[in-house]
């Protein structure tokens, strides 16, 4: 049989820090997690609530979760971030970098001075949870020109949409490609028009603000979204975007490659009679569409 001084200290070499908390928040018991590489020292906590230890902020979402187990009467699974500054404790040791934790909140069947009380596993969980946003970001982004792709166009685009109904905060969507991209593979071949698309690439990285999204649609066709930006706004934009492309194409490409190419922009706006973001993509077609018909190299609003 193993004695009660052995399981206890089974207990204290759990690797992730466990804790026995009253629904009001209080630590009843704190073992394990003592590796400080992943875990900053949790003994101390006992005696003290949540309020003393974390940021009001935090305060209100971990007595929620213990609520939920509680009230569900079921193992409750949440992600979390939790950063040393959010922490009101004077703590020495343990890693100085915020920490991602898979939290397992599992009811127990017994009160502790009449309060229902959980045990709240929590795991390290950030070299998972970095690596799940690197395979994110690579399979949001466009692997010649470092842009977002389509994928990731259209998930923000339902957003801003959302945005817009709610509380009429405007977006504008500008689309364009590269006149007569096909001349060059043709002619100097699909080198040469890669490095014309990776050029729209590094001007829409080096000349757009962080807010704005721009993705390669695909072959050689891009759109931008401008959050908080009315039509008139983007009209201007996108003539100052337009410039930036034929200042760039003139100082670093052949004058055979400068003197083919242009950019065709579409630009709108959303607007109340919208449908979907789709609707304002079909106008934004529309638009690029006539400033191909009407000559190329040029900017037209729709």
């Amino acid at each position: 049989m193993i004695t009660v001084e052995q399981m206890a200290i089974a207990f204290e070499a759990l690797p992730d820090p466990a804790f026995i908390l009253s629904r009001s928040g209080k630590y009843l018991a704190v073992f394990g997690g003592l590796d400080t590489r992943y875990y900053h020292d949790s003994s101390s906590l006992v005696g003290l609530r949540i309020a003393d230890t974390v940021n009001r902020e935090k305060v209100g979402w971990f007595l929620e979760q213990i609520a939920l187990a509680l009230d569900s009467k079921t193992l409750l699974i949440k992600e979390y971030e939790l950063s040393i500054k959010e922490i009101n404790k004077n703590i020495k040791k343990g890693p100085v970098h915020p920490i991602w934790f898979e939290g397992r909140i599992q009811p127990l069947n017994f009160q502790v001075d009449g309060e229902d009380v959980v045990l709240w596993v929590a795991s390290n969980i950030t070299e998972r949870h970095e690596m799940e946003l690197k395979l994110r970001e690579l399979s949001d982004t466009d692997q010649l020109t470092g842009l977002f792709n389509r994928r990731k166009l259209e998930r923000d685009l339902v957003l801003h949409f959302e945005t817009f109904n709610r509380h009429l905060i405007p977006t504008s969507i500008l689309m364009f490609d590269i006149d007569n991209l096909k001349t060059i593979n043709d002619t100097l071949g699909h080198y040469s028009g890669d490095e014309v698309i990776m050029a729209v690439g590094h001007i829409c990285r080096t000349e757009l603000r962080r807010t704005d999204l721009a993705c390669r649609f695909g072959g050689d066709e891009f759109i931008i979204a401008l959050p908080n930006t009315d039509l008139e706004g983007a009209i201007q934009f996108s003539d100052l975007l337009h410039a930036c492309f034929r200042r760039y194409f003139d100082q670093f490409f052949s004058h055979n490659i400068a003197s083919t190419i242009g950019i065709s922009i579409g630009v709108s706006s959303m607007v109340t009679t919208d449908l979907s973001y789709e609707t304002v993509l079909k106008r934004v077609d529309d638009a690029l569409y006539k400033a191909k018909r009407s000559g190329k190299n040029r900017v037209v609003a729709g």
